[in-house]
């Protein structure tokens, strides 16, 4: 990947419906040459898809909940079948299994307590758990999809640097 693939992203992350002309203008490329980035982009997966991002409070979906989970069972018979049933839950917007003191971090986004309470429930009756811990999101500081992109290196610099989304 090159300083123009970098930018190219950039953009896309900033902006996914930007027209390939406007795209290849601010990246000092013409169309095909700049569709054709993207396509390989995209094929090499590091564009993994694109999407709108929507905002939850305007559809109703006011509370976001972050679960810890600890399970006694690390078998991998029984992660199979939580990982299904937990990706299976659309109120989970991220599952992760973690290292450290808790086994699963999930974040769950409801419209409120009530329907927090009844995806708890379905939660705790899937599967034997050890404990679940429920933090609740008072405020939204920051949320962004945008991943820090590397800079390309200077000559005799090994680590490269991170760039500014949006420049």
């Amino acid at each position: 990947m090159d300083s123009i693939d970098l930018k190219i992203l950039a953009l896309l992350q900033t902006d996914a419906t930007l027209s390939i002309a406007a795209i290849g203008e601010k990246v000092g490329l013409s169309q095909t040459p700049c569709w054709k980035r993207i396509q390989r982009l995209e094929a090499d997966g590091v564009i993994d898809r694109r999407v709108a991002v929507l905002d939850p409070v305007k559809l109703g979906l006011g509370l976001t909940v972050f679960v810890s989970i600890e399970t006694a069972d690390h078998s991998s018979d029984w992660l199979e079948k939580f990982a299904s049933t937990v990706a299976a839950m659309p109120e989970v917007l991220e599952f992760y299994r973690m290292a450290g003191d808790v086994d699963y971090m999930l974040r769950v986004v409801v419209a409120d307590m009530q329907a927090y309470d009844t995806f708890y429930k379905r939660l705790i009756g899937s599967l034997p758990l050890k404990n679940v811990t429920s933090r609740f999101a008072m405020e939204k500081v920051k949320s962004t999809t945008a991943l820090p992109l590397p800079l390309p290196a200077p000559a005799g610099r090994q680590a490269p640097a991170l760039a500014v989304v949006g420049e």
